[in-house]
């Protein structure tokens, strides 16, 4: 195989698999979404707080009897 046709041959690969990349990207509404934890309001984060508070407070509770 020639050096100039495989050469040839795999560029015109490249620029196809870069188009078919392009166009998942545009179906999905463009790049990946970050991954991690969802950040929460202050009333979120309070209702958390006092859940977690009941919760602590019943392991002390139990442990105790």
């Amino acid at each position: 195989m020639d050096f100039w046709k495989a050469l040839e041959e795999l560029n015109a690969e490249r620029e196809r698999i870069s188009k078919m990349i392009s166009s998942l990207e545009e179906l999905t509404g463009g790049k990946p979404r970050k991954r991690g934890r969802k950040s929460m309001s202050p009333a979120e984060r309070k209702q958390v707080s006092e859940r977690m508070r009941k919760y602590w407070a019943a392991r002390r509770r139990s442990k105790r009897s």
